[in-house]
């Protein structure tokens, strides 16, 4: 594609596919960061884009007859709404038509300009829609409570920011991170939203652990790294048997998320698969936001330095192919890192 035509897919906030065969496309334009997310990787030779995107499953039918007819015309999907990385409704719509001999698929995220329009729709509509008043209200309290269920969860986990160097920014991170990843592995909805909120407690168990040994600025003598190890324990023994999903799920990874690979890790010595995935996500995400965020005991390190070293780490501490997952995500990464900050004491999402 060349530099105009370039320019102008990303001044509209469009990806275009050809299509390849029934149900899959190739990406024929830079894909734009909004959309790796969606895709689950940066790079898109083979999209399969009604599993993507349910929504498209009906309208590839219409697509369909009028590629057949040869149309530059484009015939448009209709929007619809997907969620991103940080929580944001995204409406995005597709277009279909015939460009040199091709069958050609457009996908534009409307960005905020489609999101204020609807907004004054459906304050005009308000009064006549009740039902639908009531279905919105059930929604945002539905919202509410994933919220307040996020905010206790970093509140608990803030009692150990007391004494240790970890932020409330870096444990909201590890949620968002790891909500990421669960999603480009297909994970259902709930377990998305669980891990959101279940990772930022990883270090719970530190809360257990003496001050002369957590906050010691040297090297820990054996005996007392033994102490240290400890804390996956006290952060499972806090958490488990609560019949909660959520903290289920929270006490798994207490316990095993300095579990390594190759079995060299700890409590347990797990091996491989026998370490649950959400311990294995968040061991990925922990390292790299440490990595790249500066402690008051360390410079943050470049993020091609951090990913070299996480690189050289796969197979032995980390699971490889977990950490690929985690490299096609990096524009969503990216994000995350950039926008979810602190001042001071105060966090901040931009």
């Amino acid at each position: 594609m060349d530099k105009l035509l370039a320019s102008i897919c990303c001044s509209l906030n469009m990806a275009v596919f050809s299509q390849k065969n029934a149900t899959h496309f190739h990406l024929v334009s830079d894909i734009p960061e909004w959309l790796v997310f969606f895709l689950g990787h940066s790079s898109a030779d083979h999209c399969s884009l009604s599993h993507t995107f349910p929504y498209l499953t009906c309208f590839m039918d219409d697509a369909e007859a009028h590629w057949q007819t040869q149309q530059t015309t484009p015939l448009a999907s209709g929007v619809w709404i997907e969620t991103d990385e940080l929580g944001n409704e995204v409406a995005l719509e597709a277009s279909a038509l015939w460009v040199n001999g091709e069958a050609i698929l457009l996908l534009q995220n409307l960005g905020e300009k489609y999101r204020k329009e609807v907004s004054h729709l459906q304050q005009l509509r308000e009064g006549l829609l009740t039902q639908e008043k009531l279905e919105n209200e059930v929604q945002k309290r539905t919202l509410k409570i994933k919220q307040r269920e996020e905010e206790i969860a970093i509140k608990l986990v803030s009692l150990t920011s007391y004494r240790d160097e970890e932020t409330g920014a870096h444990v909201k991170r590890i949620g968002l991170y790891a909500a990421a990843m669960g999603k480009a592995l297909g994970w259902e909805a709930q377990q998305i939203d669980d891990i959101r909120i279940a990772a930022p407690m990883h270090d719970i168990g530190k809360i257990g652990i003496p001050d002369r040994i957590l906050l010691k600025k040297g090297k820990l003598t054996e005996n007392e790294f033994a102490i240290m190890k400890r804390h996956t324990e006290i952060g499972a023994k806090m958490l488990q048997d609560s019949n909660i999903p959520v903290l289920d799920m929270a006490a798994d990874i207490a316990l095993c998320h300095h579990e390594k690979w190759d079995g060299s890790g700890y409590p347990r010595g797990l091996v491989g698969e026998e370490i649950p995935e959400s311990a294995r996500i968040t061991a990925i995400v922990d390292i790299y936001d440490a990595l790249v965020h500066e402690r008051v005991y360390k410079k943050a390190m470049c993020e091609q330095e951090a990913l070299t070293l996480m690189e050289s780490m796969t197979s032995s501490h980390l699971d490889p192919e977990l950490f690929k997952v985690f490299v096609g995500l990096l524009p969503v990464m990216r994000r995350i890192r950039l926008e979810v900050n602190e001042i001071g004491d105060l966090l901040v999402s931009y």
